[in-house]
């Protein structure tokens, strides 16, 4: 049989390694802060317990790659994006932003510059393009214009992540109980 290759880890989070004597045969993985823990059992010695670790690890960071990833997977991002879907425009730099509460992202024409909400490290790889493609389009064509929506349009997943976006807001603003937070706005 020939072995799959796997995709590689789109960056390089901190791992620690966790031996338990309760786990007797299966290994578990998770985030703790900005690294992750891997737990195995006793036995799980050597190339095994290697193999295992970087297996976990990798799935860890292919769910949500954006999770705990810096603004320089935001610039590779966005190069990568630009060049595919844009005829390779590329922001001057783009970063995560703790403070922004009403925008999933907002672009300085005059700068280049690109700040994408931090509360979409949690969203699925596709929405996130989709708010980078939207961004960069604003680097092409400044405002919501026709040719403005048809350079966004370009991004062939643009109106799923308009949906998810919508029903993420929503989730956002609404309470433990399920009722809309009065004070969130549209």
């Amino acid at each position: 049989m020939t072995p799959v290759p796997q995709p590689a880890i789109p960056f390089a989070p901190d791992v620690e390694v966790r031996v338990s004597k309760r786990r007797k045969k299966t290994a578990g993985a998770h985030w703790e802060g900005d690294r992750i823990v891997v737990v195995v059992p006793t036995h799980l010695r050597g190339a095994a317990r290697d193999d295992m670790v970087e297996h976990l690890t990798r799935r860890l960071t292919r769910h949500r790659p954006q999770l705990h990833a810096s603004d320089d997977f935001l610039a590779e991002r966005a190069r990568h994006l630009g060049a595919v879907y844009l005829d390779r425009v590329v922001p001057a730099s783009i970063r995560w932003s703790t403070n922004q509460t009403k925008r999933w992202g907002s672009c300085t024409l005059a700068t280049r510059e690109i700040r994408i909400s931090s509360r979409l490290r949690a969203v699925p790889p596709w929405v996130l393009d989709a708010v980078i493609v939207h961004e960069l389009a604003h680097l092409v064509e400044p405002n919501h214009s026709p040719r403005f929506r048809q350079l966004e349009e370009r991004y062939p997943r643009k109106h799923d992540a308009e949906l998810f976006l919508d029903g993420y807001h929503l989730g956002l603003h609404t309470d433990a109980a399920g009722a809309a937070d009065p004070t969130s706005g549209p």
